[in-house]
């Protein structure tokens, strides 16, 4: 599967983009109507002052995430319907033009639905349209190619996922949990997150990696006695008692 990162809608951005907590129960499928790359359309989704929005963009090269799948969307003209209000809307870059940077991403889209289907444990009938709910045309290119056609490339997916060894599964969630964490290095330390950041830094319960980088993405357990204050939990810490860990801090 082609690398998957996040550019999230942040949390201030919440009652415009997704205003609601959302249990997913299906996959919205859509085209983009225009060949900008996933990265722009979710970059732009971000910034924008509309309320309309979608959960990530897939293209030729990569997958990007713009709001968390715990949130909903407004994305398929239902209003309050279970398509805004229980939809993973994915958008398939490239529509506007077709050919084969579209022809590709449609692909990396059957794939990734595909990896969603078996997270949530979902079957084929989970996977549904924008015109389902609305009537919009859309996915547009992916209409006229063919509806079917493309439920048959996710089946082929969940195929050759379902015959994917254990060891197979585990190498490629490592690698893409490397990649996700090499990225989330590179970013700036949020403003609400300074202080504590500088805390932990200071008390040195969390230290820099080899290139110099706080790592608050890692794993952390929360402090006892009512403090902000953060611990690093290495695998040490993580195997010894609760208890212990409580005498510790």
């Amino acid at each position: 599967m082609v690398p998957i990162r996040k550019n999230l809608v942040p949390p201030e951005g919440y009652s415009l983009k997704c205003p609601y907590p959302m249990k997913p129960t299906r996959i919205v499928v859509h085209n983009t109507g225009n060949d900008a790359s996933a990265q722009n359309e979710v970059a732009y989704m971000v910034r924008n002052d509309s309320e309309m929005a979608f959960h990530a963009a897939v293209d030729d090269v990569e997958i990007v995430q713009g709001i968390p799948f715990e949130r909903n969307a407004w994305a398929c003209g239902d209003g309050s319907g279970q398509g805004n209000r229980e939809g993973i809307h994915i958008e398939i870059c490239y529509s506007a033009s077709g050919g084969a940077q579209f022809i590709q991403a449609e692909k990396n889209a059957a794939q990734y639905i595909a990896s969603l289907l078996q997270v949530f444990g979902w079957g084929m009938d989970r996977v549904t349209k924008h015109q389902d709910y609305n009537g919009k045309y859309c996915p547009h290119r992916t209409l006229d190619m063919g509806w079917e056609r493309f439920l048959s490339m996710i089946e082929n997916f969940l195929k050759e996922d379902n015959e994917m060894s254990k060891e197979e599964f585990y190498q490629m969630f490592k690698e893409s949990m490397e990649r996700y964490t090499a990225e989330q290095a590179k970013n700036p330390i949020a403003q609400w997150a300074e202080k504590q950041i500088a805390q932990v830094g200071a008390e040195k319960v969390m230290t820099r990696d080899s290139k110099d980088n706080f790592r608050p993405q890692s794993f952390i357990v929360n402090a006892l006695e009512n403090r902000c204050k953060y611990r690093f939990s290495s695998r040490a810490v993580r195997a010894r008692p609760y208890r212990q860990v409580q005498k510790e801090v």
